[in-house]
């Protein structure tokens, strides 16, 4: 059997694909391991998953303190930020951590998230081949395409770094959507899998009493006197701050509106119909759902849409703008403006989806392009070809 090494940033979005794809190489008699940051990855790897590290609890508070400072920025303060202080840093910071891992666990691929940019380069130092896991579609489409000299200068800095752009592989990028959502032509070296979900570890708890149901009971298991549609409002894990007014608009609009609502956020007064929790294990929740408002994150977005469910997406920057346009031009969701959403916005966007079935019939489109794209076992697959040449 092969041996897979994943390369993976300190970010849960980023991380959670390759332990569905991992898990499925492992089950299938493979040798797995990552390397990244020891402490986020034990939080979503199982138990006994082979890590290795490249990131030490000081340089992740460091990128934990500068994702703040970046959340502050505008304009092209903030393209300029992610790469000169945040990405180009962390794959130098990681280089040394990855070149011992890869001596130490020999790997036949290297499987590198798109952003950690330490494993293109240390696996082609090493003659190793690699592979892109896209933990996001967003820079398929090329955002930066409508501004060359911003482009050029992205390019140059990969050129610095690694002597060209290693963001994507030539052999295989694994993306975690489909072409439901993402529009374009692409080589075939693009393998659209839809998102990985299976083998995902989940260690928070919830209180499944309140939605009257159990994991994976689903809407239709909730109790009778609990009856009524239920709605996940989450903005991520990175946010922070940055989502306290929306937050806070959110809440006055589903006041008094015959839904339930399970909010991600760090408790605060709330309506009666409102559980505030400060984390969530959605992929158990997503079941019992009808809709989810959220920043647009691609994990958030596509796990949902998994689940056909319908879409409020109040994207505030990175690649979430484009997710978000992905989710309207598939016909699953409403856009709002985060900076600018009131509560009568995002009440009026929330009942849409809830009460409009072309939003659920859209979503339901898109979960069953996905559920054909073949996940975490169309992943593997495509690992296991490229291993075998």
């Amino acid at each position: 059997m092969s041996r897979f090494l994943f390369v993976v940033p300190p970010l849960t979005g980023h991380v959670n694909p390759t332990a569905s794809v991992g898990g499925e190489l492992l089950a299938r008699g493979h040798g797995v391991a990552w390397v990244g940051h020891p402490g986020t990855l034990r939080t979503l790897l199982p138990d006994d998953a082979r890590i290795f590290p490249a990131i030490d609890d000081a340089l992740e508070a460091d990128i934990r303190a500068k994702r703040e400072r970046w959340l502050a920025l505008r304009g092209m303060a903030v393209l300029k930020f992610f790469w000169e202080e945040f990405l180009i840093p962390l794959g130098h910071s990681m280089v040394p951590g990855v070149e011992a891992a890869v001596r130490a666990f020999r790997p036949d691929l290297v499987v590198a998230d798109q952003q950690a940019l330490a494993g293109p380069l240390v696996a082609r130092e090493s003659g190793l081949p690699w592979v892109t896991s896209a933990s996001t579609s967003a820079e398929l489409v090329n955002p930066l395409r409508t501004m060359p000299k911003v482009d050029a200068w992205v390019r140059d800095l990969l050129h610095d770094f690694a002597g060209g752009d290693v963001r994507f592989s030539e052999r295989l990028v694994l993306v975690y959507s489909s072409k439901a959502l993402v529009a374009g032509e692409f080589g075939d070296e693009v393998a659209f899998v839809g998102p990985a979900l299976s083998h995902r570890v989940e260690r928070t708890g919830f209180p499944w009493d309140w939605l009257g149901g159990s994991p994976g009971g689903g809407a239709a298991g909730r109790s009778p006197g609990l009856a009524g549609r239920c709605v996940l409002v989450s903005l991520g894990t990175l946010n922070g701050p940055a989502g306290e007014r929306f937050l806070g608009q959110t809440l006055e609009a589903v006041d008094g509106l015959p839904v339930r609502v399970v909010m991600v956020a760090e408790p605060r007064p709330a309506p009666s119909n409102v559980l505030v929790l400060p984390s969530v294990p959605q992929l158990a929740l997503l079941p019992h759902l009808d809709a989810v408002v959220t920043h647009g994150g691609h994990n958030t977005a596509c796990e949902a849409l998994a689940h056909g469910l319908p879409l409020v997406v109040a994207p505030i920057r990175d690649d979430q703008p484009t997710v978000a346009a992905q989710v309207v031009a598939a016909g699953a969701g409403v856009r709002l403006t985060y900076s600018r959403a009131r509560a009568a916005d995002i009440r009026s966007a929330l009942t849409s989806v809830l009460d409009e079935p072309e939003y659920a019939a859209a979503a339901g489109a898109v979960r069953d392009s996905f559920l054909a794209a073949g996940g975490a076992a169309a992943a593997a697959d495509r690992l296991e070809k490229v291993v075998a040449g």
